[in-house]
């Protein structure tokens, strides 16, 4: 869905030599405020603007954290002390920093999960999704480097243990994890290299953040019908319409976040973080932070050999495979239907999956004995059939409900529905 023609028109001689020279200010009219977004686009779509607040927020903190950190394994741990006591504002950065990367998190799986309700990832937008899952994987790789860097028991054995990962592959695992490392065991070159990347994964983010808007932009955002724009009725300018609805859930999500900088800073941390790294010092269970906990109830659920495949490298390959899949989505969804609101079949089947993904993170948090593996197992089974079964087969065989003509015939039938007069249900104010 392009914009079209820019209806951008200077205000002033400066804006008028500017824009014929470095057009940046049309660029953000035509990008953020005349730009055409459907009509009944609902709160479930504000998570985009949510996920960009967050990502400038930690890398603002995360740069003035850096100026005080010092990466050195003698030193780190009594650094971040130093932050929080004697730098000023610095328990607030740190606590916001922390905090912000599990917000950040929780605002990205939502959006992945109304990616995949909504059928965002369905063509045209294949290469949009692609993207998404490639800065979900940066995300990643920048949050467990980061949780390395206070240099606490957890952060010590967290990084023992993911390193340790690679050497299950043959040939190659050992070499990668020295290069990981610095040498045999987490020191202090592995600090320092974790700290070198942590600095800059986030700007590799923030990139690949432009491209992911860019092809939105060339595409166009999805609704909740997931039927196309047709025409200029069934669109409205961004803003106001889309920036006020962005800008209360951004609000909410701020006040959810600062209660939990305030009143629970460390509610989502681990209470060992604040021991000292000890190497002769095993903590009782080695845990990752929460929003790893699906994927390391993935891995231990593997506790058996596969073949040639041992144990430890099946563990490896199914966490690393629960990621990879995420790329073929677009093309293991054979409905020629979009959205889950008119696949009924499908709706039950994804809300079981988000119930499963759940169970996989309290899993995760549980000791790797008695039941809970074989739980793991089975809820790592269905994670996979979903994309692999659920997905190509339903395709084929759900009888989807009649998808309405267009978005306002939609937005006219649920205005109706609602008892809403029909001229109160053309005013784009009162849907989503």
């Amino acid at each position: 869905m392009m914009s079209g023609h820019s209806s951008y028109v200077p205000s002033n001689g400066i804006m008028q030599w500017m824009d014929a020279r470095l057009p940046l200010p049309r660029l953000m009219y035509d990008s953020f405020v005349a730009y055409p977004v459907p009509r009944n686009l609902n709160y479930a779509y504000t998570f985009g603007g949510i996920l960009a607040i967050f990502l400038v927020l930690q890398i603002l903190t995360g740069v003035v954290l850096a100026m005080h950190y010092a990466a050195s394994s003698a030193l780190a741990f009594e650094s971040v002390e130093k932050i929080m006591r004697d730098v000023n504002w610095g328990w607030l950065l740190r606590y916001m920093h922390a905090n912000g990367a599990s917000f950040f998190f929780i605002a990205v799986y939502l959006h992945i999960f109304r990616g995949l309700y909504y059928g965002s990832y369905k063509a045209p937008r294949e290469v949009l999704w692609i993207l998404g899952v490639i800065i979900f994987l940066l995300m990643m790789a920048t949050a467990f480097m980061g949780y390395v860097l206070p240099w606490g028991q957890m952060s010590f054995w967290g990084a023992t243990v993911i390193t340790g990962f690679f050497t299950a592959f043959p040939l190659i695992g050992e070499p990668i994890q020295q290069l990981l490392l610095g040498g045999f065991a987490v020191d202090n070159a592995t600090l320092n290299r974790f700290f070198s990347l942590h600095y800059l994964l986030p700007f590799m983010i923030a990139g690949v953040v432009i491209l992911h808007v860019w092809a939105l932009h060339v595409c166009g955002q999805t609704n909740p019908t997931g039927v196309e724009v047709k025409s200029s009725k069934d669109t409205v300018p961004f803003t106001p319409h889309a920036t006020i609805k962005d800008g209360f859930a951004m609000i909410v999500f701020l006040v959810v976040f600062a209660y939990f900088v305030f009143y629970m800073p460390n509610y989502m941390g681990h209470a060992d973080n604040y021991i000292p790294a000890n190497s002769l010092k095993t903590p009782s269970h080695i845990v990752p932070e929460w929003y790893f906990l699906p994927f390391y109830a993935m891995l231990r659920a593997i506790t058996f050999d596969i073949g040639p495949i041992d144990s430890k490298l099946g563990g490896v390959l199914v966490m690393f495979g629960s990621i990879i899949v995420l790329f073929f989505v677009p093309w293991l969804d054979t409905s020629r239907v979009r959205s889950s609101v008119f696949r009924p079949m499908y709706k039950i089947f994804f809300w079981i999956f988000a119930a499963n993904a759940v169970f996989l993170g309290w899993l995760g948090a549980k000791p790797a004995e008695g039941i809970y593996p074989i739980l793991a197992l089975f809820g790592t089974i269905y994670y996979f059939a979903h994309f692999l079964i659920v997905m190509p087969v339903l395709g084929l065989v759900e009888k989807p409900k009649k998808l309405p003509n267009s978005i306002t015939e939609a937005v006219l039938a649920k205005s109706a529905a609602r008892g809403h007069p029909a001229g109160a249900a053309a005013s784009p104010e009162t849907h989503g």
